[in-house]
């Protein structure tokens, strides 16, 4: 078990228990505070947030607009300041459409069947046209202080690169998470020089993106393209292409792909050129939408700290109104993200309840957009409404998933920084055992606000759920599994699902500890010294 240090500061004690571990002491007040949040009322914002007559919550759409006023409401209720933009409760993000139009590939002058790849249309220009070189990059990965390298010796300026999706079996889940995220594929590919990237899909009876609807990206004031998933502006294109096109083009240079396959999944890179050329055009068409986040302050107490945040995040928006399943189109989101909207106003309600305030400044922060793509955080991290610098940490809550008691969590991305001493602290207290990623395969690290934060060089989580449970048999990432194959991204997550409330009410309790210890922390919060998201 960690050691943990022992701390005397306002509002809460951390006394020696024993040789391996101590005890956190809370105040009376801060008990009571804690102790007063109501399962009832985390189950009032649910219900409200996932109602029909807010259609999904869509960003740009009149219910989401109603979801906004609500959050708004319940947050001037327990006396949190507006912290958006001009003193007001909100952030503009400008959420801009982009569509797909005609389309054509060829490689080697022979047209590419169009079942056998798809491009991700360009934000920025709405008509591309290329011709170049064709490189095989391995995994597209580029991290020299992990000791691996998919672009050593290689030239790709000009030219294309082709990567398969993955990365060594050598890494961490979160790091293996990190690395292959397109967005990071895309930088790596433009920072040595690349005009275009295809991933080639894991298998040759993946499923194609689906594109079609449009893909979304954030524009600035100017209208320049700020935070997109799908696009870098050095980068001309991004394509998604069936295995068999890497395949044979490989086999034409004389490759085995099975042998390369297993070289880079033990960790050697094997890239090269290959000896074909691709031509290549498209057009996008652009709708673009008005989006917000709402953004709320309570100050700190210390003279100082005061000028130093602690951000407790979660998305406001949800799927919207989209394809039928079972009847019913509207996507309501109760559990993704009505419950940790609901958690984050609860967790304002006790700061509100709490006389002396933490020594930092707390932020709530309800985001657009992260069904798109973690666009409004993404907004938020780079262009935050406070001093980006004054950001010590961010604990995002998304879907926490409440269908059983919490009896254990993982704290996703909490091991890449002193936060996760604040975890193991929090967690030590309300009896949550915390134990490591039980579902990395799903590389949650990267799929929700948080990841925004880390990437832009702030400390952050997300807490998810263990897999202890009350029956010993310690199986809850089975019974999540099960329960997302029939209410995950679809209509049927509404309030009339599976519900633990009382695990929403543990929820809110450890991530408000959690965000209080940082706060009150005369330390702010550090990466790990080596780590791959360590400021360098």
């Amino acid at each position: 078990m960690k050691r943990y240090k022992s701390i005397l500061i306002s509002g809460w004690i951390l006394l020696a228990g024993n040789s391996f571990a101590q005890q956190i002491i809370l105040s009376t007040e801060v008990k009571q505070a804690m102790d007063a949040v109501s399962a009832d009322k985390i189950k009032a914002d649910i219900a409200y947030l996932a109602d029909d007559k807010l259609k999904g919550r869509g960003p740009g759409t009149e219910g989401y607009q109603m979801a906004v006023d609500y959050v708004v409401a319940q947050l001037k209720a327990v006396n949190v300041k507006p912290a958006g933009e001009n003193g007001t409760w909100l952030q503009k993000v400008h959420l801009r459409k982009s569509i797909p139009q005609e389309a054509q590939l060829s490689i080697n002058d022979q047209p590419v069947d169009k079942g056998n790849y798809v491009f991700f249309p360009n934000p920025a220009a709405n008509k591309i046209s290329v011709d170049a070189g064709l490189v095989f990059a391995g995994y597209g990965i580029s991290e020299p202080s992990l000791g691996y390298d998919d672009y050593a010796g290689l030239d790709v300026k000009g030219k294309v690169v082709i990567v398969m999706r993955g990365a060594p079996e050598k890494f961490s889940s979160s790091v293996m998470a990190h690395v292959s995220t397109t967005d990071n594929i895309l930088k790596v590919a433009a920072n040595h020089g690349a005009i275009g990237v295809f991933i080639a899909l894991a298998s040759p009876g993946a499923r194609m993106p689906r594109v079609d609807d449009g893909i979304y990206s954030v524009l600035d004031h100017n209208g320049e393209v700020v935070v997109s998933a799908t696009y870098n502006k050095k980068i001309s294109v991004l394509a998604a292409i069936n295995p068999s096109l890497l395949i044979s083009l490989m086999q034409k240079a004389g490759k085995d792909p099975e042998q390369i396959k297993a070289r880079l999944k033990l960790g050697t890179p094997n890239s090269f050129t290959l000896d074909s050329k691709t031509a290549l055009s498209f057009a996008s068409t652009y709708k673009d939408i008005l989006s917000y986040n709402v953004i709320g302050k309570i100050e700190g107490s210390d003279a100082k700290l005061k000028n130093e945040y602690v951000v407790h995040s979660a998305h406001l928006d949800h799927l919207g109104i989209d394809r039928p399943v079972e009847g019913d189109s509207i996507y309501n989101g109760a559990h993704d993200n009505a419950s940790g909207t609901a958690s984050v106003l609860s967790i304002a309600k006790i700061y509100h309840q709490i006389k002396t305030k933490p020594k930092r400044s707390i932020l709530f922060v309800l985001m657009t957009g992260e069904e798109l793509g973690d666009l409004g955080s993404g907004y938020f991290a780079e262009h935050p409404t406070v001093p980006a610098k004054n950001i010590v940490a961010d604990i995002n809550t998304d879907m926490p998933t409440i269908i059983a008691p919490l009896l254990s969590i993982t704290a996703l991305g909490a091991e890449h920084s002193s936060l996760a001493s604040q975890v193991d602290e929090a967690a030590g207290y309300l009896g949550i055992e915390v134990q490591p990623d039980p579902e990395p395969k799903q590389v949650r690290f990267v799929r929700s606000d948080q990841y925004s934060f880390v990437l832009a060089g702030i400390p952050a989580l997300h807490v998810k759920y263990g897999t202890k449970t009350a029956d010993g048999k310690n199986n809850l990432n089975d019974m999540v599994a099960t329960w997302r194959a029939k209410y995950y991204h679809k209509p049927q997550d509404d309030i009339n699902g599976i519900f633990d409330f009382e695990a929403g009410k543990k929820y809110a309790q450890l991530n408000f500890l959690i965000g209080y210890l940082v706060a009150q922390d005369s330390a702010r919060p550090t990466w790990n010294k080596g780590d791959i998201f360590e400021v360098k």
